[in-house]
């Protein structure tokens, strides 16, 4: 069962930015370029960003001159005071208020760390695989700051919102803390009460916890742990160490929102008339308003929706795969449709890129000539089912909106002074 604990944030002096931290805060690491993290340094000097991304893109370890520049940094800032130690262990109450389809809708989640475990152990369950470049940057950098810098984001069943029920008296308070970062909102309450510490471990103690987004981190997490091991030994039971800070949201939640993944192929001579007619085995023109996949010719500037028809055909592809599995429209867009049909019409498969947004799907369809290919979100119930059986779903099948918030709380890995 996971092993849910308050702890000793190292967090910005509140008080020194009168309760509104926009101005150091940052995206997650990954989404960032060098312009948008000078952007953001050129507002303020003290950004999260200058301690959490060193090295860019982040996709490869760096030099290790970057890492103790970041070390350096981080180090400075705790000596300045402008980084605080919470005088007692605390959970996080975290709130992000953001504009959704025309709705304004408010995610309700809390900051705590977790004991680590193996993906094996079927405690936290993963549903994207990771790649080694990510890790070893990541793991440079947790090595030379001696922190967890930014959150794994985690997610939790809970129907009753009995989570939500402990924190409401701490919610009606008001935040600790406020900043906007892409428009978004983002409160913090320092939570140090006891009951409501104990009534909200309690109710996930029997949960699984579900890495919605971090994969990279909480891996990054069990490395550096079997590092010190591997250095100093066995570690003690409540090492720092041994967990890994978490934002942990219900799927429950209406504001635990989803997005779809949008790719765009290129290359191969493929433009919407060519990729339809590879893919007729598969699928099929539709006006419904919410197909199982969108084209938008960047040629052309046409759309066409597509309804699959050929769902039985990853029975035998991926017959070793669990029935949860094949029935993702990502694992039959990629198995079926373009590894398959695609690559066979066209001698290989396309070149696929990945575009978060529609809009940005389009820009780059138009420039590359190619075909934007933008499948419907996956719901909450399919990554549950995909978790639970041990799968990992095909690169870049969730988005999670909006991202966390970097600066809010940092999770010192070295023991309490």
């Amino acid at each position: 069962m996971p092993e849910i604990r308050p702890f000793r944030a190292l967090r910005y002096d509140f008080r020194r930015f009168n309760g509104d931290v926009s101005a150091v805060l940052a995206p997650p690491y990954d989404v960032l370029d060098q312009a948008d993290k000078d952007a953001m340094l050129a507002r303020n000097s003290r950004n999260i960003v200058a301690v959490d991304l060193p090295h860019i893109p982040p996709k490869e370890e760096g030099p290790q001159q970057a890492y103790l520049d970041a070390q350096f940094t981080l180090d400075t800032w705790v000596a300045e005071a402008v980084l605080v130690r919470e005088e007692k262990p605390a959970l996080y109450l975290y709130h992000q208020t953001f504009e959704y389809e025309g709705k304004e809708i408010t995610r309700k989640q809390f900051i705590a760390v977790v004991r680590l475990h193996d993906f094996g152990e079927g405690i936290v369950l993963p549903h994207e695989k990771t790649f080694g470049g990510p890790k070893a940057d990541r793991l440079a950098l947790t090595k030379e700051t001696r922190c967890n810098l930014s959150p794994v984001f985690g997610l939790f069943t809970d129907p009753d919102d009995a989570v939500g029920k402990a924190f409401a008296p701490v919610a009606k308070r008001k935040p600790d803390a406020v900043g906007t970062v892409e428009n978004v909102k983002n409160a913090l309450w320092i939570v140090p009460e006891d009951n409501i510490i104990q009534a909200v471990c309690s109710t996930l103690a029997p949960k699984k916890v579900f890495i919605a987004d971090g994969h990279h981190r909480y891996t990054t997490a069990l490395n550096y742990r079997d590092h010190l091991s591997q250095m100093h030994g066995d570690l003690p039971q409540d090492h720092p160490a041994n967990y890994v800070m978490i934002v942990l949201a219900s799927m429950d939640d209406p504001g635990c929102v989803i997005q779809g993944y949008n790719r765009v192929l290129v290359g191969n001579g493929v433009d919407v008339d060519t990729l339809t007619a590879a893919w007729a085995e598969g699928v099929e023109p539709t006006d419904d308003k919410n197909p199982d996949l969108r084209l938008y010719d960047g040629k052309s500037h046409r759309s066409v929706g597509l309804k699959f028809t050929n769902r039985a055909a990853l029975d035998t592809l991926a017959a070793d795969r669990d029935a949860s599995w094949r029935a993702l429209d990502v694992a039959y867009l990629h198995m079926y449709l373009i590894d398959k049909l695609a690559a066979a019409q066209f001698g290989s498969a396309p070149e696929v890129r990945y575009v978060k947004s529609v809009p940005a799907a389009r820009e780059l369809a138009e420039s590359t000539g190619g075909v934007a290919v933008m499948p419907r979100p996956t719901p909450m119930a399919q990554l549950r089912a995909v978790s639970e059986a041990g799968e990992l779903m095909p690169q870049k099948s969730t988005f999670f909106f909006p991202k966390l918030a970097t600066g809010l709380t940092i999770h010192p890995l070295t023991p309490d002074e």
